[in-house]
């Protein structure tokens, strides 16, 4: 198959990343926006979490995800009974060589969907997300570094579902992103019930590039210029979060960097070669509302109000 070159940061490139996202839609289907956030953060090398309901598409945003960029994906269902082991790997004793030899689990894959990740104990939870943000597995004294691009796409089932172990803040933060899918609108949910199966439908749509010109583009979106203008611009709505009444927990300074972060890969898929404040709007909602506490009385738009409230320079 003939897929694209890596490329330079030009139109083509724009051209390229539009083709992406539009082979993705066409399984994943009136889901455009959030298509386009899963996107985003994986040029920021960031990994996501999708919080909904079962059987909304999640599970399938990562298989096409995969399919389309060309990565080897490996999919792990979170039960209450999986052991670390079942993640990172487990050294097996050999006794023809007399050694232990090192069976690697299936995190060594370049795009890893951690289904139900609430659904483990918080040990293995633990596990996994300690990876995510080292990007290697340690194994009797040896490290053994992850595949390049890295991203783990986690899905979580809302918290007064049954058997739920929910993940701290802490583990949270290790999410660039966290999004929702919800229900598909009325003409997407007819185009679903009428079509096939998103499954065999995938079997359809290209792959468009390779983890080559992935990781080129990765490094396309991390030089992308912010001036002291947008940095005064980020400084003011992350002092806003920690000032704000409505917020009992602000914006941390790594919190601060993964907003900047997702917002260079948002003007990369916009075709520019800068950041400007509506890049950071886009993809505040998806990066701070998972690191932020909302006060007991406030209500779930505070975040979008604060983005409101804080004028753009």
């Amino acid at each position: 198959m003939q897929l694209h070159p890596v490329p330079s940061p030009n139109v083509n490139t724009h051209r390229l990343l539009d083709d992406i996202l539009a082979a993705a839609a066409k399984i994943v289907l009136g889901k455009d926006h959030q298509i386009r956030l899963a996107f985003a953060c994986l040029l920021a090398r960031g990994h996501l979490l999708i919080e909904d309901l079962p059987g909304v598409g999640k599970t399938t945003l990562a298989h096409v995800l995969a399919h389309v960029l060309g990565l080897d994906f490996k999919r792990i269902q979170f039960t209450s009974d999986l052991l670390p082991a079942d993640i990172l790997g487990v050294s097996i004793y050999q006794p023809e060589t007399q050694r232990f030899h090192f069976h690697r689990g299936p995190v060594f894959a370049q795009l890893v969907l951690a289904d139900e990740i609430n659904r483990a104990t918080p040990k293995t939870q633990s596990a996994l997300l300690e990876v995510m943000e080292e990007r290697q597995v340690t194994s009797d004294g040896a490290t053994l570094k992850l595949p390049e691009p890295f991203f783990v796409v986690a899905t979580q089932n809302p918290h007064h579902l049954i058997g739920t172990f929910p993940l701290p803040e802490s583990q949270l933060d290790r999410f660039l992103m966290r999004i929702e899918l919800g229900y598909p609108d009325e003409r997407a949910e007819r185009a679903l019930l009428k079509g096939r199966d998103r499954r065999e439908a995938l079997a359809d749509v290209p792959r468009i590039v390779d983890a080559a010109t992935l990781l080129a583009l990765q490094e396309q979106a991390a030089r992308l210029h912010a001036s002291d203008a947008l940095l005064d611009y980020l400084q003011s709505l992350i002092a806003a979060t920690r000032e704000s009444a409505a917020l009992s927990m602000g914006l941390s300074p790594r919190g601060g960097l993964a907003l900047l972060q997702a917002a260079r890969a948002w003007a990369l898929l916009a075709g520019r070669d800068l950041v400007v404040p509506e890049d950071v709007q886009a993809v505040a909602e998806a990066v701070i509302g998972h690191r932020v506490r909302l006060a007991p009385d406030a209500g779930a738009d505070a975040v979008a109000s604060l983005l409101k409230n804080v004028p753009i320079p």
